[in-house]
């Protein structure tokens, strides 16, 4: 285990022997990662690919997207982010170069809609469109907007987008298979009173590309590491076998920005190989059973979960909290994800947060060891979310081939956790290849504003 320690930075000086021994199936070897890697952009090219896109995991969507934002986009623009259990209304002005301004609110989802019709849902989201366009003053006038949809969409133009599968605990009847560009016009033509334009639907992470290639020309790849995990890279249009126009000629554009869907890597038995009995229980008890398989390694949604599994185990076996739980620590989805990131910000040899945190699961118990060894627990599940992020990225690093490369990320692991910029940027350095210079960037609301600078550049394009 000591050859894992220089790599992982994690504190073992204080976590029992057991524990560590217990925890090595969660650390991933670097022959773990090449193979992860090489598997990728496998399955990436399945996905671009005619003949096996239809059964490929990782689908690998065409967005249509063509154009970067040069800075000069200019004007009103509406967006609208719906992704999660909120979603956002935007009206953003853009000024001069890098100069903008912005105005949003957060409308929430109830549960009853999540899982009602599509019609109830389109009807929430158009209704909350028109209040925010009142509040505002822009009731009056004719505004583009864009729509950031952060599902597995097949994208058949720049407007129009096709849902695959509902994720993230949403399952409206009536929308799968359906374009929901055209379920939110009707659903705003029902209403008959609001002037808007819809000129792009996009998903989160090419949201987040274009809001850091806003600012810096260089990004080629956006990331999400949140509530799911996604990412969106540039590819030319000549290895993109379904996109859906001319592909060569005076005037084609030769790149096009391809959303991956790589949260569901994993679902055909690849990653099989590095999975735990922890993600095994994950998965059975999840509302999509063998889908989604890498995200529910990496992402929010998972994280405080997997820590949980661990440290239920390791309790029962009697090698923490001197076998003693508690009802909170044995409620499934109790362990929050935030938990992870606060227990591990306490400074070496200190356990201030985790302690906080244990107190609040009922575990004010716990000595000094038992912090050692949770906080061990969470580097390890943190860690290996931070390294498969890391062979997905480098993969597409190398598979572009570009010298020097910008990865724009979004998302509230990354956004808050620690350390996982670090072990990102340590784990990509390590496996791609020398000659290339990467970079990785805080996207600044790219499901708000980079919804917006789609719409802008799709304007822009059409005068």
């Amino acid at each position: 285990m000591d050859l894992v320690k220089p790599f992982m930075g994690l504190h073992v000086d204080r976590v029992s022997k057991e524990i560590r021994e217990q925890c090595k199936e969660l650390v991933l070897s670097d022959k773990q990662i090449e193979e992860i890697m090489r598997r990728v952009i496998k399955e990436i090219n399945r996905g671009l690919s005619k003949e096996t896109h239809a059964e490929a995991d990782v689908k690998c969507f065409i967005t249509y997207v063509q154009d970067l934002p040069n800075g000069k986009e200019k004007g009103k623009f509406l967006a609208l982010d719906l992704g999660g259990t909120n979603f956002r209304v935007l009206l953003i002005h853009l000024k001069d170069e890098n100069d903008f301004e912005m105005l949003s609110k957060i409308y929430a989802i109830p549960q009853s809609i999540m899982i009602g019709s599509g019609t109830q849902l389109f009807d929430h989201i158009a209704e909350c469109l028109a209040n925010f366009m009142k509040e505002h003053s822009v009731y009056e006038e004719r505004l583009p907007l864009g729509f950031t949809f952060s599902f597995p969409l097949t994208q058949l133009g720049l407007t129009k987008g096709v849902l695959a599968r509902w994720t993230k605990g949403f399952n409206c009847s009536g929308v799968v298979g359906e374009d929901v560009v055209q379920l939110l016009k009707d659903a705003i033509a029902r209403r008959g009173d609001v002037q808007i334009d819809i000129c792009a639907i996009l998903n989160d992470t090419t949201g987040t590309l274009m809001s850091c290639a806003w600012k810096n020309h260089n990004c080629r790849i956006g990331l999400i590491v949140g509530t799911g995990s996604n990412a969106c890279y540039v590819e030319r249009v000549e290895n993109c076998d379904l996109f859906d126009g001319p592909k060569s000629g005076p005037n084609i554009k030769q790149h096009v920005l391809i959303n991956t869907e790589w949260g569901a890597f994993g679902d055909d038995g690849a990653l099989n190989f590095v999975r735990t009995e922890y993600d095994h229980e994950i998965d059975q008890h999840s509302i999509n059973p063998g889908r989604q398989l890498q995200e529910k390694m990496i992402s929010g949604m998972y994280m405080g979960e997997l820590a949980r599994l661990v440290i239920v185990k390791f309790t029962k076996a009697g090698l923490l909290f001197g076998g003693v739980g508690s009802d909170i620590l044995f409620k499934r989805g109790q362990f929050f994800t935030k938990y992870v990131s606060e227990i591990e910000s306490d400074k070496p040899g200190t356990y201030t947060y985790c302690r906080d945190v244990l107190d609040e699961l009922g575990l004010d118990h716990a000595t000094e060891e038992d912090c050692a060894n949770v906080r061990y627990i969470c580097e390890c599940v943190s860690s290996r979310a931070a390294h498969l992020v890391s062979a997905g990225i480098a993969a597409l690093i190398n598979k572009m081939d570009e010298p020097s490369v910008t990865v724009g990320v979004d998302g509230s692991v990354y956004r808050f956790h620690p350390k996982f910029h670090d072990l990102m940027v340590q784990k990509i350095r390590q496996f791609v290849k020398p000659h290339i210079s990467f970079d990785l960037m805080l996207s600044e609301d790219g499901s708000g504003r980079g919804a917006a600078l789609v719409a802008a550049v799709a304007c822009r394009e059409s005068q």
